[in-house]
């Protein structure tokens, strides 16, 4: 028995498995039982709650990637067996040290040896952690926060500051709300680990690949139906699952060959893949890493947060199947598959029974249950619905094979967010976050909207260099504070820095999301991702209207909400006949598809005068286009 890099074990006798996989699972056991044991019984304090979840998720980490296999020196092993100790000796430190850290004053008690011990090993280990499975990006970004914390004080103005010794850099890092163990962790503790324990089991149970088959099933007998297979089928994954790569490695192996067949080209089926799949991470109901985070950070419930994005969601996925119909339309593409399309969907309505755990999650969490009991609930059900079928029944190695892919997903959500909280912790100590509001502000003269674009090629940046919650958790603290500074509510804040987050996955030149699908197609992966970013120019614009017009965010009265959605709707699907160059005609000439771009955006553009405008201009056009549409084809009809 062995396990593998992506967490599966294999079916040999467990007495047989060399002693890093029963390490593994060992460790995992422990982590399901402290889980579930704070989660279903009793709560325990944060300052024991938090530092255990940490070194478990540092123990899994480097237990899944030993330094001595990446080198082939069998000697490193020493590395990962002094973390080991040091990982035990910090668990015993907080449980034994509990009482005087609890009662500890901040800036007035001297940090003791053992302190500083304790927060500068977790500071190594975090940062080997990020090295061995984040790479090289995150870990040179810490690096420069770390360094900035000490030479601050060196700097020119505006961003010059007292600087920290390192006393009070420990201090920051294990014993304050701002370091390590902060808001981001704690969303990591306390939520994300059950609802990706959940994605796990609920895949196991054959309901990841029902969600598949259903968006295969619902596109299979219309124009472009592999490719509104992929749109369907990843929105749907991307309810569960919230993960870009994770969605194109789930849905593209089924639908990418399909849609080649159909007619695209492999950049077409590649981008259209990506695309399809980075919105999964602002699909409710469980949406992104991300979202959960958010609602931990400010104070809103996570309920809301999904609401919130359910309108924006849509009009995301609108404008993907619009333009997948329009380029169907446009290539005169007819489904050739159905044969393949009946290969890869056996029979629905047998199966639908395997959505119970996740139907029961949406109410759970809709009726106010907790979202950790709401996620309880769906694992458990997922587990008994597991056992209606013999090729789904969860027997020990299946229960092991979901435990380990789902405690592996959380070490990899736990170690980055454990990371982003030392840059957090020095950006609240140094003041940088206002200095760099100080900043905006002057560049701007008080712009909202330089602000919003200064924000947005920020959160690009980031997104394309760090993970989406890593993002997402730097960029909140850098830019939200001049967004709110500037009249903008927090929640509209804070999705506008979550959405570009996102989208940085298909955005060049680091696009990840859209490399996963390139390889998956044998597509040029540079024509693919700058396809992808062409196919999502929508997502550019929907957190600008909810800037502006923040009723999509369902926040406002019913009339400007439906009024606002009817609107957006329209601009969308103008600005996908625009990209496709497909509207009732297919437009050749490049000056059709500028007119119909310009009418999209002066539609979306959230002035009353330049909407009233653009569905003018849009009734004009999209009638002489109709027109011309119905003549062409009386033509062709006469002449055959």
């Amino acid at each position: 028995m062995s396990v593998t890099s992506e967490g599966k074990v294999s079916n040999e006798n467990i007495n047989k498995a060399d002693f890093r996989t029963k390490a593994v699972i060992a460790v995992s056991l422990i982590f399901l039982i402290f889980q579930v044991y704070i989660g279903a019984v009793k709560a325990i304090d944060p300052k024991i709650t938090l530092p255990v979840h940490l070194c478990l998720a540092l123990a899994i980490t480097f237990l899944y990637n030993p330094i001595s296999i990446k080198y082939g020196k069998k000697w490193l092993c020493i590395i990962d067996y002094i973390f080991y100790i040091g990982l035990a000796i910090t668990l015993y430190y907080f449980f034994s040290n509990y009482e005087r850290l609890a009662y500890r004053i901040m800036m007035v008690d001297p940090m003791l040896p053992i302190d500083l011990f304790v927060s500068y090993f977790l500071l190594v280990a975090i940062m080997e952690a990020v090295r061995r499975i984040m790479g090289m990006n995150l870990f040179i970004f810490i690096l420069i926060f770390i360094a900035y914390a000490f030479i601050g004080q060196h700097i020119p103005e505006p961003f010059k500051y007292a600087g920290m010794t390192w006393e009070q850099f420990g201090e920051m890092l294990t014993l304050s709300p701002d370091g390590i163990f902060g808001s981001p962790l704690a969303a990591s503790a306390n939520t994300l680990f059950y609802f990706l324990i959940f994605g796990a089991f609920f895949a196991k149970c054959g309901g990841g690949q029902l969600l598949i088959d259903l968006g295969m099933k619902m596109s299979d007998k219309t124009v472009g139906g592999p490719a509104k297979a992929a749109v369907v089928s990843s929105a749907l994954m991307g309810m569960v699952s919230g993960s870009a790569v994770a969605n194109v490695s789930g849905t593209g192996v089924f639908t990418i060959p399909l849609m080649k067949k159909a007619g695209y080209t492999p950049e077409e089926a590649a981008a259209i893949e990506s695309v399809s799949s980075t919105g999964g991470q602002i699909m409710p109901p469980i949406m992104g890493i991300g979202a959960f985070i958010m609602a931990e950070m400010i104070g809103i419930s996570y309920v809301r947060i999904a609401l919130a994005a359910l309108i924006p969601a849509i009009g995301y996925y609108l404008s993907e199947f619009m333009l997948v119909h329009f380029l169907a339309k446009k290539k005169q593409l007819e489904n050739r598959n159905k044969e393949e399309f009946k290969y890869f969907c056996p029979p629905i309505l047998p199966r639908l029974y395997q959505l119970i755990p996740i139907v029961a999650l949406v109410v759970l969490i809709f009726t106010g249950a907790s979202l950790t009991r709401a996620a309880l609930v769906g694992t458990l059900l997922s587990i008994i619905v597991s056992m209606f079928k013999p090729e789904t029944r969860m027997d020990f190695n299946r229960f092991i094979d979901s435990l380990l892919d789902g405690v592996k997903q959380v070490a990899g959500v736990a170690v980055p967010t454990a990371a982003c909280g030392i840059m957090i912790g020095i950006v609240v100590r140094s003041g940088f976050a206002n200095k760099l509001t100080g900043l905006i502000a002057a560049i701007g003269m008080h712009n909202l909207l330089i602000a919003l674009l200064i924000a947005m090629v920020g959160c690009l940046i980031l997104g394309m260099a760090l993970p989406t919650v890593a993002a997402y958790l730097i960029s909140v603290v850098l830019f939200c504070p001049t967004l709110i500074k500037l009249g903008v509510d927090i929640l509209p804040a804070n999705m506008f820095i979550f959405y570009f987050g996102v989208i940085a996955q298909i955005t060049p030149p680091v696009c990840l999301a859209s490399y996963t699908a390139a390889g998956i197609a044998g597509s040029d992966t540079w024509k693919t991702g700058w396809k992808a970013f062409n196919y999502a120019t929508v997502s550019f614009l929907i957190p600008y209207i909810f800037i502006y017009q923040p009723s999509i965010l369902l926040i406002g009265d019913i009339k400007s909400i439906v009024i606002t959605t009817i609107i957006m709707a329209i601009g969308i699907i103008y600005l996908a006949g625009a990209i496709s160059g497909y509207f009732f005609i297919v437009m050749n000439n490049v000056w059709q598809r500028t007119i119909l771009f310009i009418v999209a955006i002066l539609i979306i553009i959230p002035e009353t005068i330049t909407t009233v405008i653009g569905l003018l201009l849009a009734v004009i056009i999209g009638t002489v286009f109709y027109v011309k549409a119905k003549k062409n084809k009386s033509e062709v009809l006469i002449s055959s």
